[in-house]
């Protein structure tokens, strides 16, 4: 954090030549945990979550966010019973699936600390009350503090339906860091093979603008070489694009989505019918990689 004109700020890493400023008002909490800096603050959009400068979610635009990640899913999976979610420390996530229907989410963090202070200062996501329930495993979601890694050799043999992969951006290809190995190739392999029949795999894949896309066109590029459907979610009202992959041949996964639309048991607030037409196109740079 940096002093600027009196006020604290942010400098959030948007590429290897540009930062993005964020101005904090009030530090709720800051403090280095066993895996990363955080720090909980208000911003000019609420109550905003940073995880090493990162900006992870906001109170005004994290509805936008997991629903773009989350919606997808819930359409293209032949069913929402049995749902993995590996990172995601707000907790959002897991509350979604289960208001999707799911009767197991198991969501799994390896940072427990970020969880705990996640849920004791966000005004989304877990509250402190709801943490000790899914720590005891009270309800539908069970939390584990527990490697992803390593939890997917845990799997039911019955497989999920669904698996959501929610971490910070990826780094440089070459980079070290804990979550960096969950975005490669191994680990989306791993995924898949935990999947029941019609099961869906579910990543934040990276930015769409050109001057930012290196990771989606990374992840992009892994989808397809495991995946025989793979959409493309690129959220119309936030800067972040999500995949999402089937074992299984689809033809028109969009027209997938579109039918199963109106029957889903999670109608979300901020995605319709146009937004899965729109949205579901990836970049030409995506597209069309030189």
């Amino acid at each position: 954090m940096i002093e600027l004109d009196g006020h604290r700020w942010i400098k959030e890493p948007m590429g290897a030549d540009l930062q993005r400023l964020w101005r904090v008002d009030e530090v709720l909490w800051e403090g280095d945990t066993a895996y990363q800096h955080v720090v909980i603050g208000r911003t000019g959009q609420g109550v905003a979550l940073f995880c090493d400068d990162d900006r992870q979610s906001t109170e005004f635009s994290q509805l936008v966010y997991h629903e773009a990640m989350m919606v997808p899913a819930f359409l293209l999976a032949a069913q929402a019973e049995r749902v993995l979610i590996i990172g995601s420390s707000e907790g959002v996530a897991s509350q979604m699936a289960a208001a999707a229907g799911a009767s197991r989410v198991d969501h799994v963090d390896i940072d427990e600390q970020c969880v705990r202070v996640c849920a004791e200062h966000l005004p989304y996501g877990y509250s402190t009350e709801e943490l000790a329930r899914v720590e005891r495993g009270d309800g539908p979601i069970k939390l584990h503090y527990a490697d992803g890694w390593g939890f997917l050799d845990q799997a039911p043999p019955e497989g999920y339906d669904i698996v959501v992969v929610d971490l910070p951006d990826e780094r440089a290809e070459d980079a070290d860091g804990q979550h960096n190995r969950l975005y490669g190739l191994e680990f989306i392999q791993r995924c898949q093979a935990v999947l029941a029949a019609g099961g869906v795999v579910a990543f934040q894949a990276g930015c769409p603008t050109v001057w930012r896309n290196e990771t989606l066109i990374r992840s992009y590029n892994r989808f397809r070489s495991v995946f025989d459907t793979v959409a493309y979610f690129g959220s119309d009202e936030h800067e972040w694009a999500f995949l999402f992959g089937r074992v299984e041949q689809i033809d028109d996964p969009t027209n997938v989505m579109l039918e199963a639309f109106s029957k889903s048991a999670y109608q979300p607030e901020t995605i319709d019918e146009a937004s899965l037409i729109g949205c579901t196109v990836p970049p030409y740079s995506v597209r069309n990689q030189a």
